[in-house]
């Protein structure tokens, strides 16, 4: 199974938890993409990287996506020759949301050759031309990508490999070598890859997520940060997940008590204490830590 299907997956269970509230996600979900089938992002302009988390918010919630109009802004990007990384990939797994079937002939090619460009001598993957070496974020956007077009990046044991100069010595990972501390996302990246592609984790890994629990719920970026984020927190459930390691029932019921403080009544969710914007983006992740929360 995909990341993507496993993260659709996990993020269906999200009802379970929102009860009546499924209906006023849903309908915010529907709202983040326009009459002209393009995803909005924060300040309402068409947006492929926020295009492809409405898609999944509907899909996870088994919403109808409304694929001719999303067709025809997909169509607009031509063959991404203009796209960076990021925006290369989500137009990638759009096509793979609307269908492959519908794609202009040899489109699914030509997009993972375009990916793979951004390949670094180190076998990892990142967007940035300044950086020589690859990073856990790139290598988990280029993976979606492959996936969603049915293949698997080349050499992923290149891929691995490049990850290990990524490690903290704190036991975590970092989007850049020689780090001395790590980051969450960047960890919680790397574990979900490495596992996905069937290689161990060391459970000390398991230990520093955990340790960046905030004591009043959800998950800090980074240690030290002065409060926690729907993204470190959704990110870092789904890798314990990957790890087969359970929270305790403490950190359960803080977790909950995060997300309801991030609930909006308007559908959405934000992305944490201090944010007043509403996105596709974190509302996805919303349903993805409800998911697991759920369990």
């Amino acid at each position: 199974m995909s990341v993507r299907l496993q993260l659709l997956q996990v993020a269906g269970l999200a009802p379970r938890l929102l009860g009546e509230s499924t209906d006023l996600v849903r309908e915010f979900f529907r709202r983040q993409i326009s009459t002209a089938g393009a995803g909005l992002d924060r300040s309402g302009r068409p947006d492929l990287y926020y295009t492809i988390f409405a898609l999944a918010g509907l899909q996870a919630l088994g919403t109808e996506v409304p694929r001719d109009e999303v067709e025809a802004f997909l169509h607009t990007h031509g063959d991404g020759a203009k796209l960076d990384f990021i925006h290369l990939s989500a137009l990638a797994r759009c096509w793979a949301v609307v269908g492959k079937q519908r794609m202009p002939r040899g489109l699914d090619r030509l997009l993972l050759e375009r990916v793979e460009s951004f390949r670094k001598p180190d076998g990892g993957y990142e967007g940035d031309a300044k950086l020589a070496h690859g990073t856990a974020y790139g290598a988990f956007v280029a993976l979606g990508a492959y996936e969603d077009l049915g293949h698997t990046p080349p050499h992923p044991l290149k891929l691995i490999q490049s990850l290990k100069r990524l490690e903290t010595p704190d036991g975590g990972w970092s989007n850049f070598p020689g780090a001395r501390i790590g980051a969450t996302n960047a960890t919680a990246g790397a574990v979900t890859l490495i596992r996905h592609l069937g290689f161990p984790v060391n459970d000390r890994v398991g230990d520093w997520l955990l340790a960046q629990a905030h004591p009043q719920g959800g998950f800090l970026a980074v240690p030290g940060a002065p409060m926690p984020d729907l993204l470190s927190t959704a990110t870092t459930l789904h890798s314990l997940a990957a790890m087969d390691r359970r929270i305790s029932s403490e950190i359960h019921e803080r977790c909950l008590d995060f997300l309801d403080s991030l609930w909006d009544a308007r559908g959405g969710f934000h992305g944490h204490w201090a944010d007043d914007d509403l996105d596709a983006e974190y509302t996805f992740y919303a349903l993805l830590a409800l998911g697991h929360l759920s369990l």
